[in-house]
């Protein structure tokens, strides 16, 4: 039997200032880079940007780079997930928004105690590119 496979797309948002972009759900603690899942006729690259209006209200970007992909497996279901680094992103958050709680911009050696470990590993295995 087969996992169930799905697909991903997480960014790494980075403001012209090059703080980075992190989300906190209200269904889940801690903060973590944005992204979701990617519909079955998207790119990794038109998914994470759809991500990024939705959960942050970008409104604007620069430079879109895909870092890696990431498989993650978790109990029975295995997830690829790209994750791309998008540069000078300018954003106003939604006033009302079901799955995120708040958007915060955080230096990128100086994160919140309660990152995700998960998103701590995706900016380590990238660092030297951001």
């Amino acid at each position: 039997m087969r996992r169930p496979h799905t697909l991903g797309a997480h960014c790494l948002a980075l403001t012209p200032e090059r703080k980075l972009i992190l989300v906190q759900h209200r269904y889940s603690p801690g903060w973590r880079a944005p992204g979701g899942g990617r519909h079955r006729d998207e790119s990794a690259e038109e998914a994470g940007l759809r991500e990024l209006r939705e959960e942050i209200g970008m409104t604007a970007h620069g430079r879109v780079r895909l870092a890696c992909e990431l498989e993650h497996v978790v109990d029975y279901k295995s997830d690829l997930a790209a994750l791309l680094i998008v540069e000078d992103v300018e954003y106003r958050p939604h006033k009302w928004l079901l799955e995120i709680e708040r958007v915060g911009e955080f230096p990128i050696d100086d994160l919140p105690a309660d990152t995700v470990e998960l998103t701590r590993r995706w900016i380590a295995s990238v660092r030297d590119r951001i």
